[in-house]
């Protein structure tokens, strides 16, 4: 029987390349989404995936989206907490609504849609847990205060949940894309992002399916011994020992 997964924020970008990666590794996919109606029907009938619509930074609505994943699929039994935004300015500068927006949504998501479904996967003995960190929480990045904050945060619960879980069957890893050519990458002044390349030592952006093979991995059985981990996917820009 196929396994179910659910990835957050998993219409566009990397999250699209993940759930489509999951299907052809014969998942049965659930893609969460925020707003983007007319997208996500359309990656639905282009990748056979089921769409739920709901806000990360909401316990209720990742409440509701798990139960709905769950009555349309079975139960949830790898989670890719995928879904974030970006805030950007200088600390000095930011207000507290960027602050919050961030915060909640890259971090605060990682209790709202977790806590939904470790119990089910405690009682089952077997889960698959892989949060996207980033980059830039693992070095810290100028203007991103509120993000770096959010992506660090990620991979102490990453940790620490990992500690907690093992016992019980279940793996909880952390993946840190570098500069990956997304639609959010692509908006950057053209001066500046190629600074950035010029940075990373392979000479290029990452893809998103370079980022969806590592959670292939870690959401398959052969990924059974990894278990708080953090995968850096960055092109050698930056190396944590």
């Amino acid at each position: 029987m196929s396994r179910v997964a659910f990835v957050t924020g998993g219409t566009r970008g990397i999250g699209k390349a993940i759930s489509k990666r999951l299907v052809d590794a014969g998942f049965k996919v659930a893609a969460g989404y925020a707003g983007n109606e007319e997208n996500a029907r359309k990656v639905a009938d282009e990748l056979g995936v089921f769409v739920v619509k709901g806000s990360v930074a909401e316990f209720e609505d990742c409440q509701r989206a798990v139960a709905e994943v769950e009555a349309a699929l079975g139960p949830v039994e790898v989670l890719v907490n995928n879904a974030g935004i970006t805030r950007d300015g200088f600390f000095h500068k930011m207000s507290q609504t960027q602050w919050q927006d961030v915060i909640h949504t890259n971090l605060d998501s990682m209790f709202n849609m977790t806590r939904q479904v470790i119990e089910g996967m405690r009682e089952r003995s077997y889960g698959r847990i892989i949060n996207i960190s980033s980059i830039n929480g693992q070095k810290g990045q100028a203007g991103q205060s509120n993000y770096s904050t959010a992506k660090a945060g990620v991979i102490g619960f990453t940790k620490a949940l990992a500690l907690e879980s093992a016992a019980k069957g279940i793996t909880v890893n952390c993946v840190a894309p570098g500069y990956t050519s997304t639609e959010m990458v692509s908006a950057i002044n053209p001066a500046v992002l190629e600074k950035i390349v010029a940075g990373i030592p392979v000479g290029r952006l990452g893809t998103p399916e370079e980022v969806a093979e590592i959670v292939a991995f870690l959401a398959s059985d052969m990924g059974s011994f990894i278990t708080g981990a953090t995968i850096a996917v960055n092109g050698g820009q930056h190396m944590a020992s």
